[in-house]
């Protein structure tokens, strides 16, 4: 029997998974390719304004979106609302590594 598109796409999902799961017991809780944001800005409403990654670049928020869009960056969101796009976190249920509790640079 030969396997359908349906248990194609969910295999590859499931190696998908597998592969997370080794880079996490390995220390590495994200993509190679992508640059963990390890501390921001912030304007004097509290507002972000900018992000620095792990390999010290400093991102403006447009820079950031550009990249968070490309899969450039790790854990982080663009989602749509107010009529334009928003960087945030991935919800995962911890505050501490939320864009808003980092430390700012």
């Amino acid at each position: 029997m030969t396997m359908d598109r349906f248990q194609q796409a969910y295999d590859q999902y499931r190696k998908q998974t597998n592969e997370i799961e080794v880079n996490e017991a390995s220390g590495i809780n994200h993509h190679p390719d992508q640059e963990k944001i390890v501390a921001v800005r912030k304007n004097n409403d509290g507002d972000l304004i900018a992000f620095q990654t792990e390999s010290g670049r400093e991102l403006d928020y447009l820079e950031a979106l550009t990249e968070a869009k490309a899969g450039k960056l790790a854990h982080v969101d663009v989602f749509h609302k107010y009529g334009r796009d928003i960087l945030r976190s991935e919800p995962d249920g911890i505050r501490e590594n939320n864009l808003d509790a980092l430390p700012e640079f």
